[in-house]
């Protein structure tokens, strides 16, 4: 009787701890949503994916990644071209929509098709409010692209990736 009295008061005695650790993780941090980025469409069922659908904003991985799941294993099936996702149709720009759930101070956001750098927009080091939105410029590109967004934060050696699938034209 005794061992199971200091077994509850144990686990009475952690339990603020623990929910104030697993809040900390379980926070989640950023992700395009319009256009539908990739992740977004796995939240709204419009294709069917993992479990980025329960967290599109998770999309984090090492800064430097050119990958649509930023090296991130658990979400690999972002790069998968033959998923069917739905491209949006934009014209010669295209605004893209952040929407963050845990605000970190920024470096910048950078916006790639292939492996060239189409739009670098400046964080100031500043922490963004909830959402942020960048008009870039698409002009000399045309059909379907798939755009590769990166959000550069400040202060962690890591990045949140996003791909947006577009029709150009």
């Amino acid at each position: 009787m005794k061992k199971r009295l200091i077994a509850a008061a144990s686990g009475v005695a952690l339990t603020p701890a623990l929910v104030v650790v697993l809040a900390g993780t379980a926070s989640a941090h950023g992700y395009v949503n319009a256009p539908p980025s990739r992740q977004a469409q796995c939240a709204k069922g419009t294709v069917q994916c993992g479990g980025v659908k329960y967290e599109p904003q998770s999309v984090e991985g090492p800064k430097g990644q050119r990958t649509c799941n930023g090296g991130n294993s658990a979400f690999a099936e972002l790069n998968d071209d033959s998923k069917g996702w739905t491209a949006t149709p934009v014209g010669t720009s295209a605004t893209f929509t952040w929407t963050f759930t845990a605000r970190h101070r920024t470096t910048n956001w950078e916006y790639y098709i292939g492996g060239t750098r189409i739009a670098n927009v400046s964080g100031n080091n500043a922490q963004p409010p909830a959402t942020v939105s960048h008009t870039v410029n698409l002009a000399g590109h045309t059909g379907r692209q798939k755009i590769l967004a990166i959000w550069n934060v400040a202060d962690t050696s890591n990045a949140f990736y996003a791909c947006v699938d577009v029709q150009v034209g």
